[in-house]
């Protein structure tokens, strides 16, 4: 067979090739199942082609042409899964967003054990009296209106007091997560412990008529430092649930399942603790005007939300479920 029409026949299957290549290092990545087959299948070929090329035929340009398609198909199928930059980069735009998506009915559940109880509690206790003396002695009521509760966000240096609330978020988080082991008691039960002091604070600061100095301080960290409380909460529930009714899994492998999706939402979480550690560092005690301060949380909690809305959607059309798998190539 002459060269021209060996090329004229195989033409079209090393365009394609290049054409697959280019879209799986286009898309991170991910191509669909049976392009994926397609590109595979195609690689070979080329790859014996090639190999039939440098021998029988003697065109330089023809050889170095095909080797760049197949070498470029090569880098695509055998790139390293290691790789630190990139199993970051799908992280944070897949994982742990689809992690967080797929979780939206627990992160519900979550919220209302959470938000609950605090509004119970500081709607009960502002309007008794008496049971907010027994709740809190009056002198700490005092003290906290006063000056205690504005004063502890200046306790120390901003970056130490960041870093000190930051840590102890982290915590709570874990916590919360891996007392889903205690199936439903353990990840509510921490739920609603914060959940209630955070309403006695509330009453506390309400009864004094401090409302507007408690809401301007805990506000511009406390969105987005409660939302990720609560999606940790959720990731427990997750885990709970696995255990009391695992579905058409086993027990084990429901367990390992939502133990490895809660791992992903923690780790993710550990950022957003992070962010609002700095908030309450910086920004919370800051001299800026309430409105200002109140402003930037509502901004940073409506960025969260809006990314994992987005990119959670995204990544559960791709048939990402946050699962550490989803970090891989699925080839």
């Amino acid at each position: 067979m002459d060269l021209d029409r060996y090329i004229q026949i195989h033409e079209p299957a090393w365009k394609r090739l290049a054409q697959l290549s280019k879209e799986a290092t286009k898309r991170t990545g991910t191509l669909h199942e049976s392009e994926v087959a397609e590109l595979i299948s195609l690689y070979q070929r080329s790859s014996a082609q090639l190999s039939h090329v440098r021998t029988v035929y003697s065109d330089p340009s023809l050889v170095l042409r095909l080797s760049r398609i197949v070498g470029e198909a090569g880098v695509v199928i055998y790139e390293p899964r290691g790789n630190p930059v990139r199993a970051v980069r799908l992280f944070f735009t897949e994982a742990f967003p689809a992690a967080v998506w797929v979780s939206r009915y627990y992160i519900l559940v979550s919220a209302l054990v959470f938000f609950l109880p605090a509004l119970a509690f500081g709607v009960w206790l502002s309007n008794s009296p008496a049971v907010l003396d027994a709740t809190v002695p009056p002198e700490m009521q005092q003290l906290l209106a006063e000056s205690e509760f504005r004063d502890y966000y200046s306790s120390d240096a901003a970056e130490n007091f960041a870093a000190t609330v930051t840590l102890n978020n982290i915590w709570v988080s874990i916590l919360a997560f891996s007392l889903g082991l205690i199936p439903v008691i353990g990840p509510v039960g921490i739920l609603i412990n914060n959940g209630v002091n955070l309403g006695i604070a509330a009453a506390v600061m309400h009864s004094a008529g401090e409302a507007a100095q408690f809401w301007g301080l805990i506000t511009p960290h406390g969105l987005l430092e409660i939302a990720a409380i609560v999606i940790a909460g959720a990731a427990g529930l997750r885990i709970s649930w696995a255990i009391i009714a695992p579905g058409d899994r086993t027990r084990g492998k429901a367990l390992a399942e939502e133990g490895l999706r809660a791992v992903v939402i923690i780790i993710g979480l550990i950022l957003c603790f992070i962010v609002a550690g700095i908030i309450e560092g910086f920004v919370t005690p800051s001299g800026l005007p309430t409105v200002m301060r109140v402003a930037i949380g509502v901004a940073v909690l409506a960025s969260f939300i809006a990314y994992v809305v987005v990119l959670g959607q995204r990544a559960e059309r791709q048939g990402k479920t946050g699962l550490p798998e989803d970090l891989a190539r699925p080839w």
